[in-house]
């Protein structure tokens, strides 16, 4: 398996052989990544070393976007995939978790969090394609703004420094979820039983 560094090498070289054409191979390869497997802090990281910090992070944004609207597609034409990622959400997060839209964009920061798997929680909090093309596209700003201009600096933070950071996005978790949750009375009485 690829390391984290190699995966970095990889994106470095294909798209460095793109050259004129390097931009709508990096949208291309942004929004494809996903089949590959690469993680989105890796080709993020790429667009800022190669395109400087706001070329990089509108190229970032463009290519996750659409990535996400891809994902929207295969998830309404593929129920297989949906009841996978449903099935995920509920061993990892429980039945009645539902994040906003700020949550996901925090958890977005997080580097080791799936992806796809919280593009199907704003799925599911935002039904119609314009909700949810809209709510991926504000939710993607942060995470691309971070790990663009960031991330290159990420990598010498020091343990204590990460732990920090672990902490802080915790806390905005915490400040940011949903006051309510409803559980239904069946469900309510079935889990006491």
């Amino acid at each position: 398996m690829f390391s984290l560094d190699d995966k970095t090498t990889y994106v470095l070289s294909f798209l460095e052989m793109s050259g004129i054409f390097a931009p709508l191979a990096f949208i291309a390869f942004h929004t494809f990544r996903q089949f590959l497997f690469i993680p989105v802090v890796v080709v993020c990281l790429v667009g800022g070393l190669l395109f400087g910090t706001v070329l990089g992070s509108i190229y970032s944004l463009i290519g996750l976007t659409l990535s996400s609207f891809v994902f929207y597609l295969i998830v309404r034409f593929v129920p297989a995939f949906y009841q996978k990622l449903h099935s995920i959400k509920i061993k990892w997060f429980g039945p009645y978790s539902n994040f906003t839209a700020g949550q996901l964009a925090v958890l977005k920061l997080i580097p080791f969090m799936h992806f796809q798997l919280l593009c199907f929680c704003l799925l599911e909090r935002k039904k119609s394609f314009k909700e949810y093309a809209t709510s991926s596209f504000y939710t993607n700003i942060p995470v691309v703004i971070f790990y663009t201009v960031f991330g290159q600096f990420f990598k010498q933070f020091s343990p204590s420094m990460v732990i920090i950071f672990l902490i802080a996005l915790t806390v905005l978790l915490v400040v940011l979820r949903e006051k309510v949750v409803i559980i239904k009375w069946k469900d309510f009485f079935k889990s006491a039983a």
